[in-house]
């Protein structure tokens, strides 16, 4: 049975989601709603799916809900849609505050409703393999960089909401809590705009964080240091190299001679979006996979970030 889905918000990653739940086989797109009418009627036309006046009446008729509206809306929407639908996706950040973020966590809780947030990365497969990688390593370090100019379009979050926020969920996904953070910051237009953090992890390891909206480059690196390894992952361009050192020789005094190894790990060329949206619709049919970013995860890298603005703010 197809599973009946509604779309909330029709922006840039709203656009995304259409594209692909149109695309997905078992789906039911039974509605799409956008402020914007015009837009609206456009993309109904477009992709032949029915625009939504009435958010109520259409939730009725709803299986699940994917909300890609402006951070400021996420938590009024959820609770709205918490009173009809069992299964509700929301991009990140999940809402403005981690006090909203902690309602959507008690309200989901108490009433049975599975929940994903949008933290794409975790469906990159360049991240599935790293995490596969260092699961049997002991990581030393991790270097996350995430920088895009085009981001400053975006105007109700700033860079830590907007960008930081992916690799802030990958660093606690790879090392778990966090108990010690450093942070530092440059604010444009009353907005932090650049941000580089440094978390100190429960389990020894540490996370290096830097996400601008100043820098001219498109940048989505991931370098991790481990006892044994370096792990180079770029996300853009879906490649890992690993490099191991094998052994240091000398012979009759003359020069040391350092061998080492590189490896190119073959990345699978999936659409991180798709595997995502896949992800949560096996969800809503009962079917659960371990990496789903929960309301937890959500709140937790929420938290991070709160603190993190604060120390950015306050320096």
């Amino acid at each position: 049975m197809d599973i009946k889905v509604v779309l909330l918000g029709l922006g840039v990653m709203g656009r995304n989601h259409l594209r692909v739940l149109t695309m997905l086989k078992g789906v039911n797109l039974v509605g799409i709603y956008d402020t914007d009418d015009s837009l609206l009627k456009k993309l109904s036309s477009d992709y032949n799916v029915p625009s939504i006046t009435n958010i109520e009446r259409s939730l009725e008729e709803a299986d699940a809900v994917v909300i890609a509206t402006p951070t400021n809306t996420h938590y009024h929407l959820f609770k709205l849609c918490s009173k009809y639908v069992k299964n509700i996706f929301i991009e990140k950040p999940i809402a403005e505050s981690y006090e909203e973020a902690l309602e959507i966590k008690n309200i989901a809780n108490n009433n049975n409703i599975f929940v994903q947030c949008g933290f794409i990365e975790r469906f990159n497969p360049v991240v599935l393999e790293l995490k596969n990688i260092i699961s049997s390593e002991n990581t030393i370090n991790a270097d996350f960089t995430r920088t895009n100019k085009l981001s400053n379009r975006i105007t109700d979050v700033d860079v830590v909401l907007d960008l930081m926020i992916h690799d802030i969920d990958l660093a606690l996904y790879f090392n778990g809590e966090i108990n010690k953070i450093a942070a530092f910051g440059k604010i444009e237009n009353n907005q932090i705009a650049f941000a580089s953090a440094i978390l100190h992890h429960t389990n020894g390891a540490l996370s290096r964080i830097v996400a601008s909206r100043m820098t001219e480059k498109k940048m989505r690196y991931i370098h991790v240091t481990t006892d044994n390894l370096f792990i180079d992952a770029e996300l853009l361009r879906k490649e890992i190299l690993i490099h191991k050192q094998t052994s240091i020789s000398q012979e009759n005094g003359s020069s040391y001679v350092i061998s080492s190894i590189e490896q190119q790990i073959e990345v699978k060329q999936q659409e991180a979006l798709l595997s995502e949206l896949q992800a949560f619709i096996n969800a809503s049919k009962g079917i659960i996979g371990n990496n789903i970013p929960g309301e937890d995860a959500a709140l937790n890298s929420l938290k991070v970030c709160e603190d993190i603005v604060k120390e950015i703010k306050n320096a």
